[in-house]
C-alpha cells in the first residue's frame, strides 16, 4: 500500500514540501524577529474532511437521544401511566441533550479511535435516571395524568434501553457514511510500522497515510555516480505542511525513549496544526489505564491500583461464572448432543478432546473441547510445523487438514469451545479471563507477566476481542497481564458482550 512507506511521501509530495521550507526559511531570514513555525502556535482549522466525520457522529447521537427520550416518554407515560401529552413536553428534548452534554456523550467520540456504545452504558444508566427525575418533577407541566411509580419505572428502564440501541444504531451508520479518519504516525521507525500494521488490521475507519520520525532520524543513501550522501528526511519542522498536504485528522505519537520536552513540542506542534492528538503512554505496558488521578497541592499524582482480585471481588466473579455456567449448560444441552452424535458419526474417537492447559498459580488441568480434528491430531503436529503461521511460540495452521468437516463447522460458529462450561463449574476455568496456555507456550512467559497466573484463565478473554487473531506469543500475554492489572466486574461483562458480537459476526474466537 502506497501510504505505507516508511518515509511517507511520494517524490511529488516531498518537494512540494521541500518548496514550502525553503519559502519559510526565508521568510524567517527577512523577519526581525524569526519564528520556529510556519504557521502560529495556536490551533489551526480542523481540515473539511475530519469535521465532515465528527458532525455525522454527533448529529446522529443527538437525534438517537432525542428519538429514545420520545420514544420512552411516550410508553411510560401514555401507554403505562394512562395520561396525555401536553405541547410542553417538547422541553424535554433539548433537556436530554444537555443532560447528555453534562455527561460527556457528545464528546468522548472525538477523543477515541474505538467508538463504542458499551463503554458509555454507565453514563445511560445515569441519563434515564436523570431524565425520569426531571419527568417526575415536572410533571405537571408535562403531561396530564398521575405519575405514578409503575410509569416512573417504565420511564427509566425504556429510556436507558432505548438511547444504547439508538446510540449504537446511530454510530453504526455514522460509521458507514463518514470517511475514514486520516492518521499520522509520529514515532520510531520500527514502533510506528507495528502500530499502523495494528490500526489497518484492527480498525476499517482508520486509514494511516503517513510517517514522521519523533526525532532526528537519518539514512544514508548511494547517490548518483556511487557518491554517499544524506538524505534529508521529513521532521517535525515539516508538520504543518504535511498535515494541510495528506489532509491530516488526527496525528498519534509514540514517545518511545524521547525526553519530555520533545514530547511536549510534538504535540504542542500537533495541536497548532489543527489535528486531534493521541498518545501511546509508555506507562500503559506497565500499570494499564486502570489508574486514578488524585492531587498533592497541584501536583498530580496517579494512584495504581493492585494487580488482581481482591476476596470480595473473587467472590463476585465466582458468582456470576457459576451462575453463566449453570445456565448455559441448561440452555445449551440439546446442541450439545446434536453436536456429539455428529461427531461420533463422522469419525472415530471420543467427543471431547481434554488437552493439558496451564491454569492458576501453574497448576495444570485439561480443558474440554469437542473434538475437531481425527484422533491423532497431536502426532501430526510436528510435519505440519512449516505451515504455522502464528509465531512468537503459538502454533496456528490456516485450513488446518486434521480438522474434519463437522470440527469446520463447529469451529466456525466457536460451538467447540463450550464444553469450557464444564471447567467453570468445577473452578479451573472462568468465563472471562487470561488465555489458558498449553505447557509448551507457558514455559515462554517470564517476567511480570508471570503474575498472570495468579488469576483464573477464561474461557474468552481481551484477546479474542482487542487484537488480531493470530498474534505473537508476547502480545498475548501482554494483554493478559494489562486485563489483570484493569480488572472489574463491568470490564468482564463488557467482554462477555462483545464475545457474543463477534461470534454473531462470524469473526471466529
Amino acid at each position: 500500500m502506497a501510504t505505507l512507506q516508511e518515509l511517507i511521501l511520494d517524490e511529488r509530495l516531498e518537494s512540494r514540501v521541500r518548496s514550502a521550507d525553503r519559502r519559510r526559511q526565508h521568510a524567517e531570514l527577512v523577519a526581525s524577529r524569526p519564528k520556529p513555525f510556519a504557521v502560529p502556535e495556536v490551533e489551526g482549522l480542523v481540515s473539511p474532511g475530519a469535521y465532515r466525520r465528527d458532525a455525522y457522529y454527533r448529529r446522529g447521537l443527538v437525534i438517537a437521544d432525542v428519538l429514545a427520550a420520545a420514544a420512552a416518554g411516550a410508553f411510560a407515560l401514555v401507554s403505562v401511566a394512562g395520561g396525555s401529552l401536553k405541547p410542553s413536553a417538547l422541553l424535554a428534548f433539548p433537556l436530554i441533550i444537555v443532560l447528555s452534554k453534562l455527561l460527556g456523550l457528545y464528546d468522548r467520540d472525538e477523543l477515541v479511535f474505538h467508538k463504542s456504545t458499551l463503554d458509555e452504558v454507565p453514563h445511560h444508566l445515569q441519563l434515564a435516571g436523570l431524565y425520569t427525575l426531571l419527568a417526575w418533577l415536572l410533571s405537571a407541566t408535562l403531561f396530564n395524568g398521575e405519575f405514578t411509580r409503575d410509569a416512573g419505572i417504565a420511564l427509566w428502564v425504556s429510556a436507558f434501553l432505548l438511547t444504547t440501541s439508538f446510540r449504537f444504531t446511530a454510530r453504526e451508520a455514522a460509521r458507514r457514511l463518514a470517511p475514514p479518519e486520516r492518521c499520522l504516525i509520529i514515532g520510531r521507525s520500527g514502533t510506528r510500522m507495528r502500530l499502523a500494521g495494528k490500526l489497518t488490521a484492527a480498525r476499517p475507519s482508520t486509514e494511516v497515510v503517513g510517517y514522521l520520525p519523533l526525532e532526528d532520524e537519518r539514512q544514508s543513501h548511494n547517490g548518483w555516480k556511487g557518491a554517499d550522501r544524506r538524505r534529508r528526511l521529513l521532521g517535525l519542522d515539516d508538520l504543518p505542511e504535511v498535515v494541510r498536504q495528506l489532509d491530516v485528522h488526527r496525528t498519534i505519537i509514540i514517545p518511545g525513549e524521547a525526553d519530555g520536552d520533545t514530547l511536549v513540542n510534538a504535540v504542542s506542534r500537533a495541536k497548532a496544526s489543527g489535528v486531534k492528538v493521541s498518545i501511546l503512554p509508555r506507562m500503559f505496558e506497565v500499570v494499564g489505564s486502570s489508574v486514578e488521578f488524585d492531587d498533592i497541592d497541584g501536583v498530580t499524582v496517579l494512584g495504581v491500583r493492585r494487580f488482581g482480585l481482591g476476596r470480595s471481588s473473587e467472590r463476585v466473579k465466582r458468582t456470576m461464572d457459576l451462575v453463566g455456567a449453570g445456565l448455559g449448560l441448561i440452555v445449551l444441552s440439546p446442541l450439545f448432543a446434536v453436536v456429539a452424535i455428529a461427531i461420533k458419526v463422522e469419525s472415530r474417537g471420543p467427543v471431547f478432546y481434554r488437552g493439558w492447559r496451564i491454569g492458576r498459580d501453574g497448576k495444570p488441568f485439561r480443558m474440554f473441547k469437542f473434538r475437531s480434528m481425527v484422533q491423532n491430531a497431536d502426532d501430526l503436529k510436528g510435519a505440519l510445523a512449516e505451515l504455522n503461521v502464528a509465531g512468537g511460540g503459538l502454533f496456528k495452521v490456516i485450513d488446518d487438514p486434521r480438522v474434519t468437516r463437522v470440527g469446520r463447522l463447529i469451529r466456525k460458529l466457536s460451538i467447540d469451545e463450550l464444553p469450557q462450561l464444564i471447567n467453570v463449574l468445577h473452578g479451573e476455568m472462568s468465563l472471562v479471563g487470561p488465555r489458558p496456555l498449553v505447557p509448551d507456550e507457558d514455559d515462554r512467559v517470564d517476567g511480570r507477566f508471570r503474575r498472570r497466573l495468579r488469576l483464573v484463565p477464561g474461557m474468552t478473554g481481551p484477546w479474542q476481542i482487542l487484537g488480531p487473531t493470530r498474534v505473537p506469543l508476547t502480545e498475548m500475554v501482554g494483554i493478559d497481564y494489562l486485563y489483570g492489572a484493569n480488572w472489574s466486574l463491568w470490564l468482564d461483562i463488557k467482554i462477555l458482550l462483545r464475545t457474543i458480537g463477534h461470534v454473531a459476526r462470524r469473526q471466529g474466537l
